[in-house]
């Protein structure tokens, strides 16, 4: 009988939200996947709430209940696709947006903020809303992210062989699965967040397709040495980051010292910028890695793929679709899996990926 859950993911990207209909009676099987882009204004206003301003929480809370209106209609676009009523769905796993992330921060537990009105998802929906799964991380001590590489390893951990699977969303993640099936997952730093910014801003368009305007500039070597000397990338995991610290002003104070330069040639340089993080850490974390498996928007971008080949010689980079999965499904597919986990009472293993004190149940429940 199938057990379905729906997950909908909107991530540092902020470009819209993905979402699937899963079925985890036997395994994982993807049933359905649909895609809205946000609105102008509501992208506007995420981005601006990403960074201190007037009102916030006024306006973090109606940005929240706008969200979720387009998190239900891409539910209501998967049922209609899948011919399925409200009822026959368990439970929906819904991400809500980062806004911001400073976990151990201020007081040693710091937080992490992700907008959703799990409450009004619900009543929109008439389904189950499992959601809010960072903040009982962050209790415990954790990063609060990431979190898919939980599912990550339920999907693409291979016995014997040590897997790397690399998120490239709006900020880039590794989860390392090795062989002797031990895991490790963290946070390697920017991947579209800062190249989109720049393209939309040099290009009027919102992100770079294929990569082919990083590919025409060229690498900018001094500013890719000040960018890489940024401390975050020497820390040691657990650790994650966000738009907290890879936004337009960290790299604006990078890119006073070189006035003048070529906007494809900065395209270049952070395309280059995101290569080398993640292969540092491919490197340094995931010795023996024999397959590197690429999901989110940055999979799409065959500059950046071809930049992790050449870097990553020793191993096989590969799509995500390879393995049976889209790129741009994996996200969402995992907070349908956490949703599951979540509904089931089940403890996930925090330790190795996030830092937290032990396994805990993530996420919370609002009935529908």
């Amino acid at each position: 009988m199938p057990e379905l859950f729906i997950g909908l993911m909107s991530g540092t990207s902020m470009d819209g939200v993905d979402g699937v209909l899963a079925d985890f009676s036997s395994g994982v099987r993807v049933l359905r996947h649909a895609a809205t882009p946000f609105e102008d204004t509501l992208r506007s206003e995420l981005m601006a709430l990403n960074a201190p301003g007037p009102d916030e929480l006024h306006r973090g809370w109606l940005a929240g209940n706008a969200l979720m209106r387009a998190y239900a209609g891409v539910v209501r676009e998967l049922l209609a696709g899948a011919g399925l009523a409200p009822s026959a769905v368990s439970a929906i796993g819904a991400h809500g947006q980062t806004v911001r992330h400073r976990p151990q921060q201020f007081d040693g537990t710091g937080y992490t903020i992700q907008l959703a009105q799990p409450a009004l998802l619900a009543e929109l929906t008439g389904i189950r809303v499992a959601a809010d799964f960072r903040s009982r991380d962050v209790a415990a001590g954790g990063q609060g992210a990431p979190l898919a590489p939980f599912f990550h390893q339920a999907l693409f951990a291979r016995p014997g062989e040590t897997v790397g699977v690399l998120n490239l969303g709006g900020i880039s993640n590794l989860t390392v699965l090795r062989a002797d099936g031990t895991m490790q997952g963290f946070d390697c730093g920017p991947a579209n967040a800062l190249m989109d910014a720049w393209c939309l801003e040099h290009r009027g368009q919102p992100y770079d397709a294929g990569g082919l305007w990083a590919a025409s500039g060229r690498v900018l070597t001094d500013l890719l040495a000040a960018l890489l000397a940024e401390p975050y990338f020497a820390q040691s995991p657990p650790k994650s980051t966000g738009r907290d610290l890879f936004n337009r002003p960290w790299l604006d104070a990078h890119l006073r010292r070189f006035p003048g330069a070529d906007p494809a040639d900065v395209q270049a340089t952070l395309a280059e910028l995101t290569a080398q993080a993640c292969a540092r850490d491919a490197h340094g974390h995931a010795p023996g890695l024999g397959r590197l498996v690429v999901c989110g928007g940055g999979a799409l971008n065959g500059h950046l793929m071809g930049r992790l080949r050449t870097l990553l010689p020793q191993a096989r980079v590969v799509s995500s679709a390879e393995e049976g999965l889209p790129p741009l499904q994996v996200e969402a597919a995992a907070f349908a899996w956490l949703a599951m986990k979540c509904v089931r009472g089940e403890k996930l293993e925090l330790q190795s990926t996030t830092g937290a004190r032990g396994a805990r149940v993530l996420g919370g429940i609002w009935p529908a």
